[in-house]
């Protein structure tokens, strides 16, 4: 009798590949979307008072990242405003529209919110799928799918993916969001400013600056 010859799975080395491209690379920008009523060259935040917030459970992280996210606004062009150290943020709802009060009282002609989710937990000896988000309290910003394979200790590396916005604080229409991911690093500053830069540099071609 004429053993069977296991079957091969062709497909199983491109996954792998795609896998360790994903993991190689820098910050990535996944998708976008521009409210057709604003147009391609709005120059919607140009010059104009913003107020920006970051989303994530994790005060220090919240801060850096607010800070250069306001970094970037400045550079491109428009005036970055903070929600009031009194500002207390329900963790039961998304997070914006508890934040149109404060972006009017500012005087802030929109808001700029930028959510932060792990994405990809990378170990030093393999990789596993696994899924992960967190915010203020779920207020949404796409929760990431990560690929990690645990084999025993090693040192484990979290990568991000970021979803910003921009709500007319007038109206409290959302009017442009994208989502971008970044490779596990053990340096957060550096995603933080890639992922933050990623999504300003997407939303200055889509011509809001």
């Amino acid at each position: 009798m004429n053993t069977p010859t296991p079957r091969r799975l062709p497909f199983l080395p491109v996954i792998a590949a795609a896998l360790l491209a994903a993991c190689a690379s820098g910050p990535q920008l996944a998708a976008q979307w521009t409210d057709p009523q604003l147009g391609p060259q709005s120059a919607f935040l140009r010059g104009g008072r913003v107020l920006v917030a970051c989303d994530v459970a994790d005060l220090t992280v919240r801060q850096l990242c607010q800070d250069r996210l306001a970094a970037g606004v400045t550079a491109r062009g428009a005036t970055p405003v903070f929600l009031g150290a009194e500002m207390q943020i329900a963790t039961d709802r998304p997070i914006d529209g508890q934040l149109l009060a404060a972006a009017r009282g500012a005087g802030a002609k929109a808001m700029m919110v930028l959510t932060l989710t792990p994405a990809v937990t990378q170990v030093s000896q393999g990789f596993q799928i696994g899924i992960g988000g967190f915010g203020y309290g779920g207020g949404g910003g796409g929760v990431g799918v990560g690929v990690s394979a645990p084999v025993g200790g090693g040192q484990v590396t979290m990568g991000y993916a970021a979803n910003g916005r921009v709500t007319d604080a007038g109206t409290g229409r959302l009017v442009w969001s994208a989502s971008a991911t970044t490779s596990p690093s053990s340096d957060l500053g550096l995603q933080l400013d890639g992922l933050s830069t990623t999504v300003l540099d997407a939303a200055r071609k889509s011509g809001l600056f």
